[in-house]
């Protein structure tokens, strides 16, 4: 199943990964949020890990760029969206006990970014409102369902019946 129940153990990732992201940036103007489903208690969710990396000004992204390419991993473009660096693993020879076992999705975006505004809004407010948080929930199952299980289906149907989910919010 794409769709897992919610754990906790996904909190305990996220902070196993932010840890490690920490001691790598340590003295950068960053913060590290917890974005996507596995943010939210109580939402079911694909056990994947997403994590912004926030620049502050006046950061420079190159800066950022090579200490995570120094833990490991190499920048893959925006990846057609705007205002969102997407950083992947090397495949390496020694595995990395936490980053290359947990599995995450890494973006690092400015402060004044509209995807990184996305994120946490959309994060925030279905921390706070079950009704929505169920209803996303049931709207992730029958994509997962429609899709018959295939992520790249999933992720392509997702992209379109989210985008309506969230506009409906407002």
């Amino acid at each position: 199943m794409l769709i897992q129940p919610y754990t906790a153990q996904w909190i305990a990732d996220f902070e196993s990964i932010q840890h490690i992201l920490q001691e790598a940036l340590l003295s950068l103007p960053i913060s590290i949020e917890h974005v996507g489903s596995t943010s939210v208690p109580d939402l079911d969710a694909k056990p994947i890990i997403d994590i912004d990396v926030v620049m502050y000004a006046p950061l420079e992204f190159e800066t950022v760029k090579t200490s995570l390419e120094a833990i490991g991993y190499y920048h893959n473009g925006n990846q057609g969206i705007e205002g969102r660096e997407v950083f992947k693993r090397q495949k390496m020879v020694t595995k990395h006990n936490v980053l290359d076992f947990i599995v995450h999705h890494l973006y690092v975006c400015s402060q004044d970014s509209t995807e990184l505004r996305r994120h946490l809004a959309f994060r925030d407010y279905l921390r706070t409102h079950a009704e929505a948080r169920l209803a996303y929930q049931h709207l992730k199952y029958a994509i997962a369902e429609e899709a018959q299980q295939d992520q790249k289906e999933y992720a392509r149907l997702k992209e379109l019946k989210a985008k309506n989910f969230i506009t409906s919010l407002s």
